[in-house]
């Protein structure tokens, strides 16, 4: 049997309607050398009507297990990958059928061992997920270093929403580390130490839904802060300056709340801080979406982005100050 090109990973948990909507976009590839490979990871609303709907438009396989979290599910795929190279993608993501021409065309003429590619809000989002794009891409929050050709300080890294890597780094690597908490960027800062090529394909785009509501965003941003710390664990010198930026907003926000309880004209002044940070926000989403309710909406979603990262950088940062101070 002929080796595919393409291996395309998918870990689910609990989300077959969405991988419903992720299939019936691979189904349209122009570029039909590749094999699909999706992992059960230990749902209780599990898949297999959605596999069964496709299985006979290319080639699908479907792996049931264990919940292990999400690097140790795609682990388990790729040691049952058979394509040269594997592309990891989300649940949550939709893609244009030019998708995989424009990863094969990136990787002949790059000669890329890790690459990835950005993402983007698609038309069909709710003003929430197109405020929540808009917040994970801005300059003006944490998503100013996502999706750029130049990582601070270094090569980019792929984040495992839209990642691809060859089954020689596979190989080299053995995969994820660790499961959860950072495990992509984890992944791609060992890869690119190891010497492998890594590049932005920046054609190579995903409509990626993320959250529906803020609380799933607060949460998931809370966790990413918590992650960043959790990667400063394995590379103590990709801890940037610029990841301490939700951190010291978070604790601007702190201090604004004590100083309008203590001090209330103090607190008054830098609550004032507060609504410029959220004028910027808003302007720059208007011009980005031209689209006043998502600008709007945008202001409580960049507010929390960095509320919450700042908070669990916070967090997870004084849980690693006290293991080490115990040790």
């Amino acid at each position: 049997m002929k080796t595919p090109a393409y291996s395309l990973i998918i870990p689910v948990y609990n989300r077959p309607q969405e991988l419903d909507e992720l299939l019936a976009c691979i189904q349209l590839q122009e570029f039909r050398d590749f094999e699909v490979v999706v992992i059960e990871d230990g749902s209780t609303d599990d898949a297999t009507q959605i596999i069964e709907k496709y299985k006979a438009s290319f080639d699908l396989a479907y792996y049931v297990k264990e919940n292990g979290g999400q690097g140790f599910a795609r682990n388990y795929a790729f040691e049952r990958a058979k394509g040269d190279f594997f592309i990891i993608l989300d649940s949550d993501a939709l893609l244009e059928p030019t998708y995989l021409n424009e990863v094969e065309k990136a990787i002949k003429a790059d000669n890329l061992d890790l690459f990835g590619g950005p993402d983007k809000d698609h038309p069909s989002f709710t003003p929430i997920q197109k405020a929540i794009s808009y917040s994970m891409t801005s300059f003006l929050t944490t998503g100013g270093i996502r999706g750029k050709e130049k990582n601070i300080g270094g090569q980019f890294h792929p984040r495992s929403f839209n990642m691809g890597i060859s089954r020689k780094v596979y190989e080299a690597t053995g995969g994820f580390k660790i499961t959860r908490m950072g495990e992509d960027i984890e992944f791609s800062i060992r890869c690119i130490s190891m010497g492998f090529k890594s590049g932005l394909i920046p054609k190579a785009f995903i409509y990626h839904k993320r959250r529906t509501d803020f609380r799933q965003f607060y949460n998931q941003l809370h966790f990413f802060g918590r992650a960043r710390i959790n990667i400063s664990r394995f590379f103590p010198k990709e801890l940037k300056p610029v990841h301490f930026f939700p951190f010291l907003f978070f604790s601007y926000y702190v201090l604004t709340g004590l100083a309008l309880l203590f001090f209330p004209s103090l607190g008054v002044l830098l609550f004032c801080g507060i609504i410029i940070y959220s004028l910027l926000v808003f302007f720059s989403a208007i011009i980005n979406t031209k689209d006043y309710k998502i600008a709007l909406l945008a202001i409580f979603a960049a507010n929390i982005q960095l509320f919450a990262y700042g908070k669990g950088f916070a967090e997870e940062g004084l849980r690693k100050w006290l293991s080490n101070t115990a040790a």
